[in-house]
């Protein structure tokens, strides 16, 4: 398979991310929040939290599976107060090895069902939608694949891009996983593998659908829509298929805020996540220039994106995903 640059799992040693975390204490009145989503769009929605709580917060900011290791390796000793991730799977780490605490019931019914796991221990607050990316001189709209699946046959080899290293891609393999079986996802990654450029971000991968590099692209929206609202200067030839139907491709990537057992504060930990959720928090999402989608109830996401309700996700239940069995199927076919 040929490469542009193909990505590595980059994944900091233990002793590494140690070292950056050294120092980050939960002191009385501050919490420490280890943060994997978009700096940018975490401070807009706490907006105010300290404000109106007098809770300061001291962030901790990494990628999903270097913070989820390193949580796992701190266990009970670990000084996170409260964790967030970009995407499900690496919260689900977490939570499966006992080291999440229960959510408050009224922080969890802030948030539609489809949108937290049926354990209870973590909740969505953003969401972000699995799109084809596609140059329309290069695929005509009624020609373009009806499955995220068909992108593994072989009339789609060179012609695909993905960001493999990424917790985005990963999160998409993993409901594949979770929705086709180990199975059917080996023979899936197999052919991507045979079929795809790989790129290292999403960013990438809509420049390249743009440029012509490759027809096609599997990304999330909000690249897309962002540049679009900022310059258009990396995606404007690119356009976004969705694919609807309960496809695979149509899978909704939450993303998941919790509290950790061995907090020494868990009130106002669960205070923060509350916060997240809450109205004011997930209205601010929606006005803001990050472009997810808003999954609080009753909260209308940005009106330039296609309604969340209208996408035709399939259900999975996001606490379901798994990240240590997407990286290991990925690594036997080659892809990682």
């Amino acid at each position: 398979m040929t490469s542009s640059g193909r990505a590595a799992t980059g994944v900091l040693s233990a002793l590494g991310l140690a070292a950056a975390l050294a120092g980050c204490g939960s002191d009385g009145d501050t919490l420490t929040v280890y943060s994997a989503q978009h700096e940018s769009l975490v401070r807009t929605m706490l907006e105010g939290f300290t404000a109106d709580t007098g809770i300061e917060l001291e962030f901790r900011d990494a990628n999903d599976t270097e913070l989820a290791n390193q949580i796992v390796q701190e266990g009970d000793a670990s000084p996170a107060d409260v964790f967030l991730t970009e995407n499900s799977p690496a919260i689900d780490v977490v939570d499966r090895e006992g080291l999440l605490a229960p959510l408050d019931p009224a922080t969890l019914d802030q948030v539609g069902e489809q949108y937290r796991p049926a354990s209870g221990n973590w909740v969505g607050f953003a969401a972000r939608s699995t799109v084809l990316a596609y140059h329309p001189e290069a695929v005509p709209e009624a020609e373009l694949p009806a499955s995220i699946l068909e992108l593994a046959e072989p009339g789609y080899e060179g012609r695909v891009a993905v960001a493999a290293g990424g917790a985005d891609f990963q999160a998409i393999v993993s409901a594949v996983l979770a929705l086709e079986g180990e199975e059917a996802t080996r023979a899936w990654l197999a052919g991507l593998e045979r079929n795809a450029e790989v790129y290292a971000s999403n960013t990438a991968v809509m420049k390249a659908v743009d440029e012509r590099e490759v027809d096609l692209g599997v990304m999330y929206h909000y690249y897309w829509y962002r540049d679009q609202a900022e310059n258009g200067l990396i995606g404007d030839d690119a356009r976004l298929h969705y694919f609807g139907g309960g496809d695979p491709g149509a899978f909704v990537s939450v993303s998941g805020a919790g509290v950790l057992a061995s907090s020494d504060q868990p009130q106002e930990a669960q205070r923060l996540v509350q916060y997240l959720t809450d109205r004011a928090a997930q209205e601010r999402l929606a006005e803001s220039t990050a472009l997810e989608y808003a999954v609080g109830n009753g909260v209308a996401s940005a009106e330039v994106l296609p309604p969340l309700a209208e996408l035709g996700a399939p259900d999975v239940d996001p606490g379901s995903l798994s990240s240590p069995e997407v990286t290991a199927l990925m690594q036997e076919v080659g892809l990682l």
